[in-house]
Protein backbone atom coordinates (compact mmCIF):
# COMPACT_ATOMS: atom_id res chain seq x y z
CA UNK A 1 0.00 0.00 0.00
CA UNK A 2 1.35 3.44 -1.12
CA UNK A 3 1.51 6.42 1.76
CA UNK A 4 -1.15 7.95 -0.87
CA UNK A 5 -3.59 5.25 0.51
CA UNK A 6 -2.86 5.51 4.06
CA UNK A 7 -5.80 7.23 4.80
CA UNK A 8 -8.70 7.17 1.99
CA UNK A 9 -11.84 8.40 2.47
CA UNK A 10 -14.36 6.14 3.86
CA UNK A 11 -18.01 5.84 3.54
CA UNK A 12 -20.06 7.20 5.52
CA UNK A 13 -16.94 10.10 6.35
CA UNK A 14 -19.60 13.02 5.94
CA UNK A 15 -21.66 11.89 8.62
CA UNK A 16 -18.50 12.06 10.61
CA UNK A 17 -16.99 15.58 11.48
CA UNK A 18 -13.60 13.71 13.23
CA UNK A 19 -13.60 11.86 9.97
CA UNK A 20 -13.86 14.67 7.80
CA UNK A 21 -12.00 16.94 9.53
CA UNK A 22 -8.75 14.16 8.87
CA UNK A 23 -9.45 13.25 5.38
CA UNK A 24 -9.66 17.14 4.86
CA UNK A 25 -6.38 17.41 6.56
CA UNK A 26 -4.78 14.42 4.94
CA UNK A 27 -5.66 15.87 1.11
CA UNK A 28 -4.37 19.23 2.18
CA UNK A 29 -1.15 17.60 3.05
CA UNK A 30 -0.99 15.36 0.03
CA UNK A 31 -2.00 18.08 -2.48
CA UNK A 32 0.88 20.69 -1.40
CA UNK A 33 3.70 19.14 -0.27
CA UNK A 34 5.37 22.29 0.88
CA UNK A 35 2.42 23.55 2.88
CA UNK A 36 2.89 24.35 6.94
CA UNK A 37 -0.42 24.21 8.73
CA UNK A 38 -1.04 27.81 10.93
CA UNK A 39 -4.53 27.00 12.18
CA UNK A 40 -4.47 23.40 13.79
CA UNK A 41 -4.67 24.08 17.57
CA UNK A 42 -8.38 25.06 17.26
CA UNK A 43 -9.06 21.46 16.35
CA UNK A 44 -7.29 19.86 18.99
CA UNK A 45 -9.89 21.68 21.21
CA UNK A 46 -12.90 20.98 19.35
CA UNK A 47 -15.06 18.98 21.70
CA UNK A 48 -15.99 15.94 19.08
CA UNK A 49 -11.55 15.44 18.63
CA UNK A 50 -11.88 15.22 21.97
CA UNK A 51 -14.84 13.13 22.24
CA UNK A 52 -13.19 10.80 19.83
CA UNK A 53 -9.47 10.72 21.87
CA UNK A 54 -11.14 9.67 25.34
CA UNK A 55 -12.66 6.29 23.03
CA UNK A 56 -9.40 5.42 22.08
CA UNK A 57 -7.70 6.09 25.65
CA UNK A 58 -10.65 4.04 26.76
CA UNK A 59 -10.33 1.37 24.49
CA UNK A 60 -6.64 1.19 25.24
CA UNK A 61 -7.60 0.40 28.99
CA UNK A 62 -4.49 1.80 29.90
CA UNK A 63 -2.82 2.08 33.74
CA UNK A 64 -3.50 5.29 35.80
CA UNK A 65 -1.02 7.57 35.73
CA UNK A 66 1.17 9.25 38.84
CA UNK A 67 -2.27 10.87 40.51
CA UNK A 68 -3.90 7.29 40.49
CA UNK A 69 -6.72 8.20 38.23
CA UNK A 70 -8.53 4.95 36.64
CA UNK A 71 -10.88 4.96 33.85
CA UNK A 72 -13.48 3.95 35.96
CA UNK A 73 -12.84 6.65 38.33
CA UNK A 74 -12.79 9.09 35.41
CA UNK A 75 -16.31 7.74 34.43
CA UNK A 76 -17.51 8.05 37.46
CA UNK A 77 -16.64 11.51 37.58
CA UNK A 78 -18.06 12.45 34.22
CA UNK A 79 -16.51 12.27 31.07
CA UNK A 80 -17.99 15.29 29.45
CA UNK A 81 -17.28 17.43 32.61
CA UNK A 82 -13.53 15.91 32.01
CA UNK A 83 -13.37 16.66 28.53
CA UNK A 84 -15.42 20.04 29.63
CA UNK A 85 -12.67 20.83 31.64
CA UNK A 86 -9.35 19.64 29.78
CA UNK A 87 -10.84 21.69 26.77
CA UNK A 88 -11.94 24.64 28.86
CA UNK A 89 -7.73 24.34 29.51
CA UNK A 90 -6.49 24.36 26.31
CA UNK A 91 -8.10 27.42 25.04
CA UNK A 92 -7.45 29.20 28.47
CA UNK A 93 -3.95 27.99 27.74
CA UNK A 94 -4.02 27.01 31.06
CA UNK A 95 -3.18 23.36 30.33
CA UNK A 96 -0.01 21.79 32.05
CA UNK A 97 0.86 18.30 31.42
CA UNK A 98 1.80 16.40 34.57
CA UNK A 99 4.97 14.08 34.66
CA UNK A 100 4.31 10.27 33.61
CA UNK A 101 4.79 7.22 35.63
CA UNK A 102 8.03 5.47 34.73
CA UNK A 103 7.53 1.63 35.10
CA UNK A 104 9.52 -1.36 33.68
CA UNK A 105 7.85 -3.86 31.75
CA UNK A 106 9.85 -7.27 30.67
CA UNK A 107 10.65 -7.65 27.29
CA UNK A 108 8.66 -10.39 25.30
CA UNK A 109 10.67 -13.58 26.33
CA UNK A 110 13.60 -12.31 27.86
CA UNK A 111 13.07 -12.27 31.61
CA UNK A 112 16.10 -10.58 32.70
CA UNK A 113 15.72 -7.76 30.00
CA UNK A 114 13.10 -4.55 30.63
CA UNK A 115 11.72 -1.68 28.49
CA UNK A 116 10.97 1.67 30.06
CA UNK A 117 7.37 2.71 29.63
CA UNK A 118 5.97 6.41 30.56
CA UNK A 119 2.44 6.38 31.93
CA UNK A 120 0.77 10.29 31.75
CA UNK A 121 -2.60 10.76 33.72
CA UNK A 122 -5.73 10.23 32.00
CA UNK A 123 -6.45 13.66 31.09
CA UNK A 124 -2.91 13.81 29.06
CA UNK A 125 -3.66 10.98 27.49
CA UNK A 126 -6.42 12.77 25.93
CA UNK A 127 -4.93 15.53 24.77
CA UNK A 128 -2.00 13.38 23.38
CA UNK A 129 -4.75 11.28 21.53
CA UNK A 130 -6.42 14.43 20.16
CA UNK A 131 -2.98 15.44 18.85
CA UNK A 132 -2.41 12.47 16.89
CA UNK A 133 -6.20 12.63 15.68
CA UNK A 134 -5.19 15.97 14.29
CA UNK A 135 -1.53 15.88 13.61
CA UNK A 136 -1.35 12.18 12.22
CA UNK A 137 -3.40 12.87 8.41
CA UNK A 138 -0.81 15.66 7.58
CA UNK A 139 2.24 13.69 8.63
CA UNK A 140 0.70 10.91 6.85
CA UNK A 141 0.84 12.54 3.64
CA UNK A 142 4.66 12.61 3.60
CA UNK A 143 5.68 8.77 4.94
CA UNK A 144 7.35 6.79 2.67
CA UNK A 145 6.39 3.28 1.64
CA UNK A 146 8.99 1.85 3.93
CA UNK A 147 7.46 2.83 6.93
CA UNK A 148 4.83 0.50 8.31
CA UNK A 149 4.70 0.52 12.06
CA UNK A 150 2.22 2.72 13.97
CA UNK A 151 0.82 3.88 10.92
CA UNK A 152 -3.31 3.54 9.61
CA UNK A 153 -3.40 0.59 7.69
CA UNK A 154 -0.01 -0.92 7.92
CA UNK A 155 0.67 -3.77 9.30
CA UNK A 156 3.43 -5.65 10.64
CA UNK A 157 2.26 -8.53 8.02
CA UNK A 158 2.41 -5.45 5.70
CA UNK A 159 5.99 -5.34 6.41
CA UNK A 160 6.98 -8.89 6.33
CA UNK A 161 5.33 -9.56 2.96
CA UNK A 162 7.95 -6.99 1.66
CA UNK A 163 10.41 -9.36 2.65
CA UNK A 164 9.00 -12.00 1.07
CA UNK A 165 8.58 -10.40 -2.40
CA UNK A 166 12.11 -8.94 -2.12
CA UNK A 167 13.69 -11.94 -1.59
CA UNK A 168 11.60 -14.11 -4.32
CA UNK A 169 13.32 -11.24 -6.88
CA UNK A 170 16.80 -12.36 -5.56
CA UNK A 171 17.88 -10.24 -3.22
CA UNK A 172 19.69 -12.60 -0.49
CA UNK A 173 21.95 -10.20 1.55
CA UNK A 174 20.22 -8.95 4.71
CA UNK A 175 20.85 -6.12 6.93
CA UNK A 176 19.06 -5.84 10.11
CA UNK A 177 19.94 -3.59 13.10
CA UNK A 178 17.58 -2.07 15.82
CA UNK A 179 18.32 1.58 16.63
CA UNK A 180 19.39 1.77 20.27
CA UNK A 181 17.38 3.36 22.51
CA UNK A 182 15.16 5.28 19.88
CA UNK A 183 12.10 6.30 21.90
CA UNK A 184 14.24 7.56 24.61
CA UNK A 185 17.71 9.31 22.07
CA UNK A 186 15.35 11.41 20.15
CA UNK A 187 16.73 15.09 20.47
CA UNK A 188 13.69 17.47 21.55
CA UNK A 189 15.38 20.47 18.98
CA UNK A 190 15.63 18.33 16.27
CA UNK A 191 12.34 16.59 16.49
CA UNK A 192 10.61 20.16 16.76
CA UNK A 193 12.18 21.08 13.93
CA UNK A 194 10.85 18.09 11.59
CA UNK A 195 7.39 18.93 13.39
CA UNK A 196 8.00 22.17 12.08
CA UNK A 197 8.69 21.48 8.37
CA UNK A 198 4.50 20.58 8.22
CA UNK A 199 3.37 22.76 10.84
CA UNK A 200 3.42 26.12 12.02
CA UNK A 201 0.75 26.80 14.43
CA UNK A 202 2.76 27.58 17.79
CA UNK A 203 0.25 26.70 19.86
CA UNK A 204 0.43 23.75 18.88
CA UNK A 205 4.15 23.74 18.96
CA UNK A 206 4.26 24.84 22.06
CA UNK A 207 1.99 22.30 23.59
CA UNK A 208 4.19 19.65 22.25
CA UNK A 209 6.92 21.25 23.79
CA UNK A 210 5.46 21.22 27.27
CA UNK A 211 4.52 17.40 26.99
CA UNK A 212 8.10 16.07 25.45
CA UNK A 213 9.67 18.42 29.02
CA UNK A 214 6.60 17.33 31.24
CA UNK A 215 9.29 14.40 32.04
CA UNK A 216 8.78 11.37 34.05
CA UNK A 217 8.33 10.18 37.55
CA UNK A 218 10.44 7.53 39.38
CA UNK A 219 11.06 6.84 43.19
CA UNK A 220 9.53 9.56 43.62
CA UNK A 221 11.83 12.50 41.57
CA UNK A 222 10.74 13.90 38.64
CA UNK A 223 13.53 13.94 35.65
CA UNK A 224 13.16 16.28 32.84
CA UNK A 225 15.37 15.06 29.88
CA UNK A 226 16.39 16.88 26.78
CA UNK A 227 15.67 13.56 24.67
CA UNK A 228 13.96 11.19 24.18
CA UNK A 229 9.56 10.86 23.87
CA UNK A 230 8.58 8.40 26.17
CA UNK A 231 7.44 5.04 25.44
CA UNK A 232 3.71 5.23 26.75
CA UNK A 233 2.07 8.02 25.41
CA UNK A 234 -0.76 8.47 22.49
CA UNK A 235 1.35 10.93 20.40
CA UNK A 236 5.06 9.04 21.14
CA UNK A 237 4.75 6.66 18.12
CA UNK A 238 3.94 9.55 15.82
CA UNK A 239 6.18 11.74 16.58
CA UNK A 240 8.87 8.63 16.34
CA UNK A 241 7.57 8.04 13.12
CA UNK A 242 7.70 11.91 11.70
CA UNK A 243 11.68 12.48 13.22
CA UNK A 244 12.66 9.06 11.44
CA UNK A 245 10.84 10.31 8.33
CA UNK A 246 13.89 11.85 7.63
CA UNK A 247 15.69 8.76 7.22
CA UNK A 248 13.51 7.30 5.39
CA UNK A 249 13.39 10.14 2.63
CA UNK A 250 17.10 10.21 2.71
CA UNK A 251 17.58 6.39 1.61
CA UNK A 252 18.28 5.74 -1.90
CA UNK A 253 16.82 2.51 -3.52
CA UNK A 254 20.11 2.02 -4.91
CA UNK A 255 21.51 0.49 -1.15
CA UNK A 256 18.84 -1.45 -0.83
CA UNK A 257 15.17 -2.32 0.03
CA UNK A 258 14.71 -0.41 3.20
CA UNK A 259 12.09 -1.84 5.33
CA UNK A 260 11.22 0.44 8.88
CA UNK A 261 9.16 -0.82 11.90
CA UNK A 262 9.55 1.97 13.92
CA UNK A 263 13.26 1.31 15.26
CA UNK A 264 13.43 -2.01 14.05
CA UNK A 265 14.97 -2.15 10.30
CA UNK A 266 16.18 -4.44 7.93
CA UNK A 267 17.36 -3.79 4.14
CA UNK A 268 17.44 -6.44 1.63
CA UNK A 269 19.99 -6.17 -0.66
CA UNK A 270 21.80 -8.01 -4.04
CA UNK A 271 25.24 -8.68 -3.25
CA UNK A 272 27.68 -8.52 -0.29
CA UNK A 273 28.79 -5.44 -1.32
CA UNK A 274 25.36 -3.84 -0.98
CA UNK A 275 25.14 -4.80 2.10
CA UNK A 276 27.95 -3.08 3.73
CA UNK A 277 27.36 -0.14 1.80
CA UNK A 278 23.56 -0.65 3.43
CA UNK A 279 25.48 -0.75 6.50
CA UNK A 280 27.47 2.15 6.14
CA UNK A 281 24.79 4.40 5.08
CA UNK A 282 22.34 3.34 7.79
CA UNK A 283 25.09 4.44 10.53
CA UNK A 284 25.69 7.49 8.71
CA UNK A 285 22.14 8.52 8.17
CA UNK A 286 21.44 7.73 12.27
CA UNK A 287 24.43 9.46 12.83
CA UNK A 288 23.11 12.70 11.69
CA UNK A 289 19.82 12.35 13.44
CA UNK A 290 21.93 11.58 16.73
CA UNK A 291 21.08 8.02 16.90
CA UNK A 292 23.44 4.85 16.32
CA UNK A 293 22.03 1.14 15.80
CA UNK A 294 22.54 -1.41 18.44
CA UNK A 295 25.77 -3.61 17.99
CA UNK A 296 24.02 -6.55 19.46
CA UNK A 297 21.25 -6.73 17.05
CA UNK A 298 23.31 -5.12 14.11
CA UNK A 299 25.03 -7.73 11.24
CA UNK A 300 24.74 -8.70 7.57
CA UNK A 301 23.44 -12.49 6.83
CA UNK A 302 23.64 -13.78 3.43
CA UNK A 303 20.45 -16.11 2.91
CA UNK A 304 20.61 -19.97 1.57
CA UNK A 305 19.28 -23.11 1.64
CA UNK A 306 20.76 -24.97 4.80
CA UNK A 307 22.04 -21.49 6.32
CA UNK A 308 21.44 -19.23 8.93
CA UNK A 309 17.82 -17.01 9.32
CA UNK A 310 16.67 -13.62 11.16
CA UNK A 311 14.06 -12.29 13.37
CA UNK A 312 11.59 -9.57 12.65
CA UNK A 313 8.90 -8.55 14.26
CA UNK A 314 8.86 -11.94 16.60
CA UNK A 315 9.12 -14.27 13.49
CA UNK A 316 12.30 -16.02 12.41
CA UNK A 317 12.77 -15.81 8.99
CA UNK A 318 15.18 -18.59 6.89
CA UNK A 319 15.74 -19.83 2.98
CA UNK A 320 13.87 -23.41 2.63
CA UNK A 321 13.46 -25.54 -0.29
CA UNK A 322 10.20 -27.15 -0.28
CA UNK A 323 10.30 -31.26 -1.02
CA UNK A 324 8.10 -31.12 -3.75
CA UNK A 325 5.84 -33.70 -2.45
CA UNK A 326 2.98 -35.14 -4.88
CA UNK A 327 5.13 -34.41 -8.28
CA UNK A 328 5.03 -30.42 -7.80
CA UNK A 329 8.19 -28.50 -8.73
CA UNK A 330 10.83 -28.35 -5.44
CA UNK A 331 10.97 -23.93 -4.88
CA UNK A 332 13.34 -22.15 -3.07
CA UNK A 333 10.98 -19.33 -0.57
CA UNK A 334 11.99 -17.28 2.69
CA UNK A 335 9.99 -19.02 4.83
CA UNK A 336 8.57 -17.75 8.52
CA UNK A 337 7.84 -18.91 11.51
CA UNK A 338 7.58 -17.90 15.59
CA UNK A 339 10.74 -16.99 16.68
CA UNK A 340 11.88 -18.66 19.84
CA UNK A 341 11.82 -15.50 22.34
CA UNK A 342 7.88 -15.17 20.82
CA UNK A 343 7.58 -19.08 21.99
CA UNK A 344 9.02 -18.72 25.55
CA UNK A 345 6.80 -15.30 25.89
CA UNK A 346 3.81 -17.74 25.07
CA UNK A 347 5.02 -20.45 27.53
CA UNK A 348 5.48 -17.69 29.86
CA UNK A 349 1.93 -16.37 29.34
CA UNK A 350 0.28 -19.50 29.66
CA UNK A 351 2.26 -20.02 32.77
CA UNK A 352 1.10 -17.60 34.52
CA UNK A 353 -2.61 -18.29 33.57
CA UNK A 354 -2.63 -21.51 34.85
CA UNK A 355 -0.70 -20.93 38.29
CA UNK A 356 -1.32 -22.45 41.87
CA UNK A 357 -2.67 -18.31 42.59
CA UNK A 358 -5.50 -19.20 40.35
CA UNK A 359 -7.08 -22.61 41.92
CA UNK A 360 -10.09 -21.01 43.33
CA UNK A 361 -11.14 -19.78 39.74
CA UNK A 362 -13.35 -22.10 37.87
CA UNK A 363 -11.81 -24.23 35.11
CA UNK A 364 -13.95 -22.24 32.69
CA UNK A 365 -12.65 -18.96 34.05
CA UNK A 366 -9.17 -20.48 32.91
CA UNK A 367 -10.01 -21.64 29.69
CA UNK A 368 -11.49 -18.13 28.67
CA UNK A 369 -8.41 -16.39 29.54
CA UNK A 370 -6.25 -19.55 27.63
CA UNK A 371 -8.42 -18.78 24.43
CA UNK A 372 -8.50 -14.97 24.42
CA UNK A 373 -4.58 -15.28 24.68
CA UNK A 374 -4.42 -17.88 22.13
CA UNK A 375 -6.66 -16.56 19.62
CA UNK A 376 -4.88 -12.94 19.78
CA UNK A 377 -1.25 -14.82 19.50
CA UNK A 378 -2.45 -17.50 16.35
CA UNK A 379 -4.13 -14.12 14.96
CA UNK A 380 -0.31 -13.03 14.98
CA UNK A 381 1.92 -16.07 13.82
CA UNK A 382 -1.15 -17.81 11.73
CA UNK A 383 0.27 -15.76 8.75
CA UNK A 384 3.51 -18.08 8.37
CA UNK A 385 4.73 -21.59 8.09
CA UNK A 386 3.86 -21.72 11.67
CA UNK A 387 1.42 -24.93 12.28
CA UNK A 388 4.28 -26.57 13.95
CA UNK A 389 5.11 -24.19 16.45
CA UNK A 390 1.18 -23.27 16.94
CA UNK A 391 1.11 -27.14 17.56
CA UNK A 392 3.60 -26.72 20.70
CA UNK A 393 1.99 -23.92 22.21
CA UNK A 394 -1.72 -25.60 22.08
CA UNK A 395 0.14 -28.85 23.67
CA UNK A 396 1.77 -26.63 26.55
CA UNK A 397 -1.65 -25.15 27.36
CA UNK A 398 -3.50 -28.52 27.05
CA UNK A 399 -0.46 -30.08 29.90
CA UNK A 400 -0.76 -26.73 31.94
CA UNK A 401 -4.52 -27.19 32.02
CA UNK A 402 -4.08 -30.40 32.80
CA UNK A 403 -1.57 -30.31 35.45
CA UNK A 404 -3.78 -27.12 36.76
CA UNK A 405 -6.66 -29.74 37.45
CA UNK A 406 -4.85 -32.09 39.14
CA UNK A 407 -3.35 -29.06 41.89
CA UNK A 408 -7.14 -28.22 42.10
CA UNK A 409 -8.50 -31.47 42.80
CA UNK A 410 -5.03 -32.90 44.80
CA UNK A 411 -4.77 -35.74 42.33
CA UNK A 412 -2.41 -37.39 40.21
CA UNK A 413 -1.20 -35.97 36.74
CA UNK A 414 -3.56 -39.25 35.06
CA UNK A 415 -6.29 -37.35 36.50
CA UNK A 416 -6.05 -34.36 34.82
CA UNK A 417 -5.86 -35.98 31.47
CA UNK A 418 -9.15 -37.79 32.05
CA UNK A 419 -10.79 -34.29 33.13
CA UNK A 420 -9.33 -33.06 29.55
CA UNK A 421 -10.29 -35.94 27.82
CA UNK A 422 -13.96 -37.06 29.11
CA UNK A 423 -14.76 -32.80 29.55
CA UNK A 424 -17.50 -32.04 27.34
CA UNK A 425 -16.71 -30.28 24.78
CA UNK A 426 -12.77 -32.14 24.97
CA UNK A 427 -10.15 -30.57 27.10
CA UNK A 428 -12.98 -28.32 28.78
CA UNK A 429 -13.36 -26.16 25.62
CA UNK A 430 -9.56 -24.95 25.15
CA UNK A 431 -9.47 -23.89 21.46
CA UNK A 432 -8.10 -25.90 18.81
CA UNK A 433 -5.01 -24.33 16.50
CA UNK A 434 -5.08 -26.45 13.75
CA UNK A 435 -5.37 -26.01 10.15
CA UNK A 436 -5.53 -22.19 10.70
CA UNK A 437 -1.99 -21.03 9.07
CA UNK A 438 -1.77 -19.23 5.89
CA UNK A 439 1.78 -19.63 3.97
CA UNK A 440 2.84 -16.50 2.68
CA UNK A 441 3.40 -15.75 -0.82
CA UNK A 442 5.58 -13.78 -3.06
CA UNK A 443 3.61 -11.33 -5.13
CA UNK A 444 0.15 -12.31 -3.43
CA UNK A 445 -2.02 -9.63 -0.45
CA UNK A 446 -1.08 -11.50 2.72
CA UNK A 447 -4.56 -10.17 3.55
CA UNK A 448 -7.91 -10.33 0.81
CA UNK A 449 -8.94 -6.71 1.43
CA UNK A 450 -12.83 -6.34 1.20
CA UNK A 451 -14.94 -6.82 -2.19
CA UNK A 452 -11.19 -7.53 -3.75
CA UNK A 453 -10.97 -10.20 -5.85
CA UNK A 454 -9.56 -13.13 -4.69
Amino acid sequence: MSAGQAIPAAKGSLGDPVRALQHALYRAAKADPGRRFHALFDKVCRRDVLQRAWVAVRNNNGAPGIDKTTLAMVEEYGVDRLLGEVAGQLRERRYRPLPARRVLIPKPGLKDQFRPLSIPVVGDRIVQAALKIVLEPVFEADMADCSFGFRPRRSAHDALQVLIDECHRGRRWVVETDIADCFSAIPHTELIQAIEERVCDQSVLKLLRAILRAGVMKDGQVRREITGTPQGGPVSPLLCNVYLHRLDRAWDDGDGALVRFADDVVVMCWSASQAERALARLVELLAELGLEPKAAKTRILHLEVGGGGFEFLGFHHRLVRSRGDRGRPKVTFLARWPADKAMQHARDRVREMTSRRWLLLRPEVIVERLNAFLRGWAAYFRYGHSAQRLSKIRRYAQWRLAQFMRRRHRRSMMFGWQVLINSRPVDLGLIGLYGITVAPRAGKPWRVRPNAPV
